[in-house]
């Protein structure tokens, strides 16, 4: 008699198992793509940076490194098909100034504001910013 009792009175279990599951599984579902999105977002800002200093590098002077290290970096940006709320690029082209025949390098600085609202997850931040720095050796022996 206890048996068909206790049958009785697991009725409706997996309901309320179902319903306590599906949103920890959706919740975790979330925290993987927000994870993934940021890892493939710093991943793309590094680059980025490092290949606005390997453009600035190969330029012949400070202006057109400057120049060349900007496009460079958002064209590698945009490859990347990463979508910034904010996007800033800074070329440190102080290398320029040492006098040939002593090692120099060019650097580099880029930000990224990646937007995450629409990752519907509770305490996430609408935004995150990410910076990503490159640097590159100027030629010792070419002429400045």
């Amino acid at each position: 008699m206890t048996g068909r009792l206790g049958r009785h009175g697991e009725r409706g279990s997996a309901t309320i198992e179902l319903t306590l599951l599906v949103p920890a599984l959706v919740l975790v579902l979330g925290m993987l793509v927000a994870g993934g999105r940021l890892w493939f977002a710093r991943t793309a800002v590094t680059e980025a940076a490092q290949s606005g200093a390997r453009a600035a590098s190969l330029a012949r002077t400070s202006g057109a490194a400057a120049t060349d290290g900007r496009e460079a970096a958002r064209a590698s940006l945009a490859t990347a098909g990463l979508r910034c709320d904010q996007t800033s690029v800074e070329i440190r082209t102080a290398g320029f100034a040492v006098p040939v025949g002593t090692p120099a390098t060019v650097g580099s600085t880029v930000r990224c504001r990646v937007p995450l609202a629409d990752i519907a997850l509770p305490g996430l931040p609408g935004s995150v910013l990410l910076t990503g720095d490159g640097a590159a050796a100027l030629d010792t022996y070419r002429s400045r």
